[in-house]
């Protein structure tokens, strides 16, 4: 049975599938790619033109968009279409970030992408590293997540699990190569020790001493599944945490301040002074 998520989903998909340059779809595609009647179809693009997209099926041209999609829209689409396919709550700044950078070409991407997800196709696309590289890649597509203000793709490449920005990812398409899905539990074990987004499956037992001050603000809180926290007279308290990464806790401690202070391990307490040291610099004449 039909739910409204689902028609919504399959609606936002076809706005998607129109946005595509590379492809023309008629409305007997449609319905062959989503299961369903030709009317069904035809009911969708008349929703859409209600809601204000200028969604048309041409002799010869197949589903296209007309004009362009209002901006407001847009976004409404890519939140509601994230949130429809990931169970991770929809963050704006994420969205608006995506939005700024590639426009209607966020949502056809996203589109390709969740598509292949689902029917675990690979996807070619490129990709801009840090240094502004342009990189053509194949890799197959696992999960969109949001984490620190960015929606992000956990994807496989050459076998090793990476996560990508997606509004680094360009020109993405569909293959016709199928790939082997990882369980939800292996990737849930990735960043099961995560402090904010790194993956990975190293362990390191760390012990933070956090004055009275930040106690109050961050007791409340579940930092981490597996926490132990010990309480001391003078209203302090040492957090006893495992993570995957140091070098990245170590770049939250030096923001935090004064009141949050390395116990163990030395090598994080190292870290934390070079951290620290390289900040000052830039304030040194």
């Amino acid at each position: 049975m039909q739910t409204p998520s689902s028609k919504l989903k399959r609606q936002i998909e076809i706005v998607g599938l129109a946005l595509n340059n590379e492809r023309k779809f008629s409305i007997l595609d449609l319905a062959e790619l989503f299961h369903c009647e030709e009317l069904t179809i035809k009911r969708d693009l008349h929703e859409l033109r209600s809601s204000g997209v200028d969604i048309h099926s041409t002799k010869g041209k197949g589903i296209s968009v007309e004009r362009k999609i209002d901006e407001a829209k847009l976004k409404e689409f890519i939140s509601q279409y994230i949130a429809l396919s990931n169970s991770t709550s929809v963050i704006d700044k994420a969205t608006s970030l995506l939005f700024k950078k590639q426009k209607e070409r966020a949502l056809k991407n996203i589109v390709t992408i969740q598509r292949c997800i689902d029917s675990s196709f690979t996807i070619l696309a490129d990709y801009i590293s840090e240094g502004g590289k342009f990189t053509d890649m194949e890799i197959s597509p696992l999960v969109i997540f949001q984490s620190e203000g960015y929606w992000r793709l956990l994807a496989l490449n050459h076998g090793k699990i990476k996560q990508y920005h997606l509004d680094k990812l360009s020109n993405v398409r569909e293959t016709e190569t199928k790939f082997n899905k990882i369980s939800l539990n292996e990737m849930e074990e990735l960043f099961r020790f995560s402090w904010r987004s790194w993956i990975g499956t190293e362990k390191y037992t760390v012990k933070l001493q956090l004055s009275e001050w930040w106690t109050t603000i961050l007791k409340p809180r579940q930092l981490m599944e597996s926490q132990i926290i010990s309480e001391h007279s003078d209203g302090s308290i040492i957090l006893e945490i495992t993570v995957n990464s140091l070098e990245e806790i170590a770049s939250w401690i030096v923001s935090r301040g004064n009141g949050v202070k390395v116990i163990e391990p030395k090598e994080l307490k190292e870290r934390v002074i070079n951290l620290a040291n390289e900040t000052l610099s830039n304030y040194k004449r």
